[in-house]
């Protein structure tokens, strides 16, 4: 339990002001046994308690100012937004064009067909599989 400095605690009297207002709202009792425990709440559920807090009609408005300038002064952490996706493989186009200058002569080239299928399927030509793919494009000239 983290020890406070001695003093006025306006959180804690709002919180109980709350409890007073609110005797069976389970948001104000975990609010409160988390401020309880930690000694701080964080900036989204001070502005939770401030909500439920302005509804009060009995409560100062200064308890409240002072709720509201303790989360005027909390950082606001935002995300980030995600980078765009990115394709995993990049096709290189020399090797589709490699492909398609073989098919244009031999369509029914087996080997070439199964190159390209992999190529389409964004695999991963191997360096064996290029060197014979470029030995193929050679033996067509």
């Amino acid at each position: 339990m983290v020890q406070k400095k001695q003093g006025l605690d306006i959180i804690n009297e709002v919180l109980e002001e709350c409890i007073l207002a609110y005797p069976v709202s389970s948001f104000v009792i975990s609010l409160y046994k988390q401020y309880r425990e930690r000694g701080s709440l964080s900036k989204k559920q001070l502005q939770g308690l401030h909500s439920k807090a302005s509804k009060i009609k009995d409560i100062s408005p200064g308890k409240l100012a002072t709720v509201e300038a303790i989360m005027n002064k909390m950082p606001t952490r935002e995300k980030s937004e995600l980078p765009a996706p990115k394709p995993m493989v990049e096709k290189e186009e020399s090797t589709g064009q490699m492909i398609e200058e073989v098919l244009a002569k031999y369509p029914q080239h087996k080997r070439v067909l199964f190159f390209k299928s992999k190529y389409e399927n964004n695999e991963v030509l191997s360096p064996l599989e290029i060197g014979e793919l470029k030995k193929f494009k050679q033996l067509i000239k």
